[in-house]
């Protein structure tokens, strides 16, 4: 209810005189009554009266308003004593505190915010005059969604010193829902074509409980709209929605839609041209747009059109460009020409461009990723492909940005980077204890942005039964200002293969490496590699896959000798990025193929081919559904000879399988296995006791084989599609640092250089013990649900997988977890 406000100017003794319009007289003195949190000189601050000044009826009216306008007061008067002016005020009450009860709809937040719009706020004065309107306000969103039995009750309770509190009571009831739906007026499509455009339901059965047929106001309105796009794209420029009416049932429960609609008939474009200043580029805007004379006039082809021109003049800085069509209706003929008005305004500079968010990285770590640069035009291209750069770090979870126009200047902006940081890197450190492995300790760290460089630094110390491993390494993908990138490396690892379930072997490796990467787009990049290696192989296990290697580099003076090698890896590699996320990607692609081989002055000659891809479509415009598919490949072999034999991929630079990669399987369980051959001894001469300590050796049909742990082999395939999905019962926002998916993962590895054919004049029960290595198609799959965690520690990932293919001797894994490893 509105206040009246009330003027009142009498004698305090009492005595009366005529109005202050007839009787204006001299301030001499001034006193304002009943201030209680107001200070007296802000209430001073609102008062255009100073002692000594002539006023009359008007002074105190503009007196009275001011007041009133400061928002403090609920009731003011004016008295007059003598030359005493006398302000009496009743201050409007403090809001102690805000409470709401009974909302569903509508969350607090949302509720809070909507009230401090209207300036209702906790410690804030509380006008009363705006509470109806919040009222009636809250109750028309409520009908607006069906729900037209709620009730909003806003109680005000006073509490000591002036102070309220105010409570907002909700009753909102069950919403109606949409009954039925009539279309009238429609001839050309059917009611049923027409309504499977429309997001509302109707009238729907129980068991049809997963569906909603909830009334929505604005739901409606886009349903109609649909429908008006889907014969605009169909030529009837005519179409119109003539009119629409709501009708609510009498118990409130279900409501009544109708739209009455004018279809119209078909027109054709008769053709199209421009108006306006298209810097001089018509003819390329011309062959580009998807208008065509002769066709049926199609609004989404317009729009596009309208769209596409906007989008190419803000590549040259033209931000704020305007493009209107114009038809021109030939009712007779049934066509239609269109004239394409545009203006580009004026081009747009970047004044200046700041870089919020940040912590942790520098600025200037930020900015080298940009192409949008501060004193050229405003590119609406240069500005994505900035956010996408940054986006694509590691170490950033969400980019975006906004354009400010500078005050005053019209062709002038700046724009506002606001970055959101994410861990960017992982750190390990414990104890475990595993089958294979026994007791563990490691610790490590991984880190893409050391102190804030943008700079990746690794360190890492493994321990366990057979293997312990130390390296460090250090890559600025910086190096140069125009992004060519530099890393190095060293590294130490002592390993014993017969602790991790492949063949036996010590080995012990050391070395150093560098790298350098060239840009050569946006998106494409070469990198290339240099390592030297010294490697000590001992304690090798004879079996048929190192035959080579042990028949090339065997002492005959000293057999159980150590073998020694130097290696120098040469290396070059091509990467294709275009994801648009460093972290959890939901669009482009990740691709990589790389060539390494050692020099022929190594004493080991061999190469390695290796190819990776990623690919991430969106099914959903918000990318909360995902479709992935990766595949992999890798192929190694030897070159030359030694010794008089052809060199092959040594055994310790097989391919393997991890269990990341295919989930569901233990690691290293799907390899090729190490095949031993041993003759089969004839006993000797018996001695006394009728044993034999000499044995006569038979004949090779009579060798005895026998597969001896996994060992891997020179060729690898993997595939695997993904299915990104929300993650239940997590917020939107945390969708960037969780994610779930489904999952299909295949894989195998095998040895093109193993020849079943080598052992096709044994025994067949020894023959039967062999699998066919070389065969490409013995191939495992599994299938599962993966969910990954960028946390604190770094990427965390686990995962639950149920074999499709497996073999007999695979071992599985249905639960698996993993630290700093993301797909």
């Amino acid at each position: 209810m509105p206040i009246k406000k009330h003027l009142a100017v009498t004698s305090l003794l009492g005595a009366s005189f005529a109005a202050l319009g007839q009787n204006s007289f001299i301030v001499e003195d001034l006193k304002v009554e009943g201030l209680q949190r107001v200070a007296l000189g802000a209430a001073l601050t609102h008062i255009p009266i100073n002692i000594g000044d002539t006023i009359d009826d008007f002074t105190v009216s503009k007196t009275i308003k001011a007041l009133y306008q400061s928002g403090h007061f609920d009731n003011i008067k004016v008295l007059r004593d003598g030359g005493l002016l006398v302000i009496q005020v009743i201050e409007r009450p403090t809001i102690s505190s805000i409470e709401y009860d009974g909302n569903k709809d509508i969350k607090d937040e949302q509720l809070t915010q909507s009230l401090e719009e209207q300036n209702i706020r906790q410690g804030e004065p509380l006008d009363r005059t705006v509470l109806d309107n919040i009222e009636k306000g809250l109750t028309e969103f409520f009908h607006s969604i069906g729900k037209y039995n709620a009730k909003v009750d806003i109680k005000v309770t006073s509490l000591p010193r002036n102070r309220v509190k105010l409570q907002l009571n909700f009753e909102e009831g069950d919403a109606a829902s949409v009954r039925q739906i009539n279309l009238v007026g429609n001839e050309l499509f059917s009611d049923e074509d027409l309504l499977q455009l429309f997001e509302s339901q109707q009238d729907l059965p129980w068991w049809q409980f997963l569906s909603n047929d909830r009334y929505q106001k604005k739901t409606i309105e886009g349903d109609l709209e649909k429908i008006k796009s889907f014969y605009l794209d169909r030529g009837y420029l005519r179409f119109n929605i003539d009119s629409t009416q709501v009708s609510v049932s009498p118990e409130r429960d279900a409501v009544y839609v109708t739209a009455n609609m004018t279809e119209g008939e078909q027109y054709t474009v008769k053709g199209f041209d421009f108006i306006g200043d298209l810097l001089g580029r018509e003819e390329l805007v011309r062959a580009v747009l998807p208008l065509r004379s002769g066709e049926l006039y199609n609004g989404s082809v317009v729009t596009s059109s309208e769209e596409f021109i906007k989008s190419f003049l803000a590549r040259f800085g033209y931000a704020n460009a305007e493009v209107r069509t114009i038809p021109e209706i030939d009712d007779e003929k049934k066509e239609v020409k269109l004239t394409l008005s545009v203006n580009p305004g004026k081009r747009v500079y970047v004044r200046r461009i700041i870089v919020e968010g940040n912590q942790i990285t520098a600025d200037e770590v930020v900015r080298r990723e940009m192409t949008q640069l501060e004193g050229a035009w405003l590119s609406n291209q240069q500005l994505e492909r900035s956010k996408l750069q940054i986006q694509r770090l590691p170490y950033m979870e969400t980019v975006d940005f906004a354009i400010n126009p500078v005050p005053g200047q019209d062709d002038l902006v700046d724009v506002d980077f606001k970055v959101k940081e994410q861990p960017a890197g992982s750190f390990q450190a414990g104890l475990a204890y595993g089958s294979y492995a026994g007791l563990q300790f490691n610790i490590g760290v991984s880190e893409s942005n050391f102190l804030g460089t943008g700079n990746q630094l690794a360190f890492n110390i493994n321990t366990a039964r057979g293997s312990n491993s130390y390296s460090i390494s250090y890559t600025d993908p910086y190096f140069t200002p125009d992004g060519v990138s530099q890393g190095s490396s060293i590294f130490y690892r002592d390993f014993d293969g017969s602790d991790f379930g492949i063949v036996g072997y010590n080995s012990k490796t050391y070395g150093i490496g560098t790298n350098i990467g060239f840009p050569i787009d946006a998106v494409n990049r070469v990198n290339f590699g240099l390592r030297w290696l010294e490697e000590e192989l001992d304690n090798i296990t004879e079996f048929e896959q190192n035959r080579v290697l042990r028949e090339s580099f065997t002492d005959p003076l000293n057999p159980d000798a150590p073998f020694n090698f130097t290696k120098y890896e040469l290396s070059v590699g091509w990467s294709r990025v275009t994801i648009n996320r460093g972290m959890f990607p939901t669009d482009g692609s990740r691709q990589s193929a790389s060539f390494m081989m050692t020099t022929p002055n190594s004493d080991l000659n061999f190469f390695k081919i290796n190819y990776d891809s990623r690919f991430y479509w969106p099914i959903t415009n918000d990318h909360s559904w995902v479709f992935s598919a990766r595949a992999a490949f890798g192929y190694g072999n030897g070159y030359g000879k030694t010794n008089g034999a052809e060199q092959t991929l040594p055994f310790q630079e097989f391919f393997r399988i991890s269990e990341m990669e295919l989930r569901g399987f233990k690691r290293n369980t799907i390899l090729p296995q190490a095949i031993r051959r041993e003759p089969n001894l004839i006993p000797g001469t018996p001695n006394a006791d009728g044993s034999s300590t000499t044995g006569i050796g038979g004949d090779e049909q009579f060798d005895v084989l026998q597969p001896y742990g996994r060992i891997g082999g020179n060729a690898k395939a993997l595939a695997g599609v993904e299915l990104i999905v929300p993650t239940p019962f997590m917020d939107e926002d945390k969708s960037s640092s969780v994610r779930t998916s489904l999952f299909v993962d295949v894989a195998n590895v095998w040895d093109t250089e193993f020849d079943l054919g080598r052992y096709t004049e044994l025994q067949r029960d020894q023959i039967a013990k062999l699998d066919d290595y070389s065969d490409p198609s013995r191939y495992r799959a599994s299938a599962g649900l993966s969910v990954q965690w960028i946390s604190p520690m770094g990427p965390m990932l686990i995962s639950f997988a149920y074999p499709l293919k497996k073999e007999e001797d695979d071992d599985t894994e249905t639960i698996s977890f993993n630290i700093s490893n993301t797909f």
